[in-house]
């Protein structure tokens, strides 16, 4: 049997006694999992013991009213459920995401420190599980199961609603607003990376705005798909030790705290069997990274430079670029949106193999899952804000762009109505051979007045020919 001493007390669970450290708010459960599962240093993210808390917090209330719990172990369990909500005791959520597959180990995690705490708020000493029980009252009419599932489903509305949703807005904003600046900055276009006809610069822009618009369209699209929760089902789906209605009610509960909708599942069985909808979510996350790269790309390619490259735009200049080349800035605010994109591709991929690994009743890839779920919520909500701010926000248009039109030989796309492909394609390859302009190649072989060619080879009208 282990011994009491000055540093720690001695908790128990159905595997028998285990000693704890004395300060801690968790149990004999999480101490057998801190020791089981010393594999690395990450946890279980802030929006996710939130969820998991708030879970607690909604389901007590719902016991209490079946009368299940007395007022005052209910009252206890609440206030401690709360605290944990508002990240009190964060630190006390000790478990290792690489744990056991259902995320067992949390939720007693869970358990204890809430069971804990409330003993504590009764005047109690913590341990004491006849006053306060993690299992029979604070999981009371839920398992692992279903509420791991929930709270990942929960913790990513949170995040969504509250960070990354936010964060897509200003983004989408800030281009906008470039858009509309850069209108009259009338360019070449490029496809294959090669000259193509004119555009605005404002008209990139708006395509950059677009797909940002789309990025908005896939995150609502994935909150209308998390909301739909597991709980309800608790062991294998079929809903052993709990009420017809419980699961409803703390979905109702719980949508009013947070302030989003959240429903308890049509179907069971493939709720807790399947993480479909977190890989949904995180293919809409992905889809949303590799939209990004392509923006901060464009970007910081159109900024190379200063004298060797497009410089088309003149990027903020927000940190000194070398160690050794003096006077040199980098385009880093961009650099660092594409490393969370690619974190992102890849979380993407851990989700899409932890989707593949339901069981029968359970997919035992749950921690893992939602670990690389909420990371990616969270580094492309705050990249893509930092990227608004400090970079989209302060872009300068040079004359470069505009200077390169008259020189670009795709111009002569706009003679081929006038004189035909064959014609127009032989003056690009003279204009070309020789360093001339298409005007000044098409003055010589065409019999095109200069104010037809003034007429043709307008570069505002070819970037909107409908007018």
């Amino acid at each position: 049997m282990p011994v009491m001493t000055e540093t720690t007390r001695i908790e128990r669970d159905s595997m028998g006694q285990m000693e704890v450290p004395a300060s801690v708010y968790y149990g004999a459960s999480t101490q057998r999992a801190v020791l089981n599962f010393p594999i690395s240093e990450l946890r279980y993210s802030r929006d996710f013991i939130r969820a998991l808390a708030l879970i607690k917090y909604c389901a007590c209330e719902v016991n209490f009213e079946d009368g299940d719990l007395d007022k005052k172990v209910a009252d206890a369990i609440k206030q401690a459920a709360m605290e944990v909500a508002d990240g009190k005791f964060d630190e006390q959520f000790v478990v290792d995401i690489f744990q056991t597959g259902s995320g067992t180990s949390t939720n007693m995690n869970a358990n204890e420190v809430i069971a804990n705490r409330a003993i504590e708020v009764l005047g109690g000493k913590r341990g004491e599980r006849s006053l306060v029980h993690p299992n029979d009252h604070v999981n009371r009419g839920m398992s692992s199961n279903d509420a791991i599932p929930t709270a990942t489903h929960v913790a990513a509305l949170i995040g969504i609603k509250n960070d990354l949703l936010p964060a897509m807005q200003l983004l989408r904003q800030s281009l906008d607003k470039k858009s509309k600046e850069f209108w009259t900055v009338i360019k070449t276009g490029r496809t294959h990376l090669q000259d193509a006809t004119p555009i605005r610069l404002g008209q990139e822009f708006v395509g950059y705005r677009g797909q940002v618009e789309r990025a908005i369209e896939r995150l609502e699209n994935a909150q209308k798909r998390l909301g739909e929760v597991a709980l309800g089902g608790t062991a294998v789906g079929t809903g052993i030790n709990t009420r017809p209605d419980y699961a409803k009610r703390i979905c109702a509960k719980l949508s009013k705290i947070i302030g989003i909708e959240i429903r308890e599942t049509s179907n069971h069985f493939q709720a807790q069997s399947t993480l479909d909808e977190v890989v949904n979510a995180s293919g809409e996350l992905k889809t949303i990274a590799v939209s990004l790269i392509k923006i901060a790309n464009d970007i910081r390619f159109l900024g190379c430079g200063p004298r060797a490259g497009f410089a088309e735009l003149a990027l903020p200049e927000v940190q000194p670029g070398s160690s050794i080349m003096p006077g040199k800035v980098n385009p880093v605010i961009a650099e660092a949106l594409c490393q969370v994109c690619a974190q992102v591709i890849g979380n993407d991929v851990t989700v899409t193999i932890a989707g593949q690994s339901g069981n029968f009743e359970l997919n035992v890839m749950q921690p893992v899952a939602a670990y690389n779920l909420l990371q990616s919520i969270q580094l492309l909500a705050h990249a893509s804000a930092n990227f608004s701010k400090q970079c989209v926000d302060g872009l300068k248009a040079t004359e470069k762009g505009p200077e390169m039109v008259e020189k670009g030989l795709a111009l002569c796309t706009a003679l081929v109505p006038a004189v035909g492909y064959d014609l127009s394609a032989q003056i690009s390859h003279d204009a070309h051979e020789t360093g001339e302009t298409i005007r000044e190649v098409a003055r010589k072989k065409t019999k095109l007045s200069e104010n037809e060619l003034t007429e043709i080879l307008d570069p505002e009208k070819m970037t909107e020919p409908g007018l």
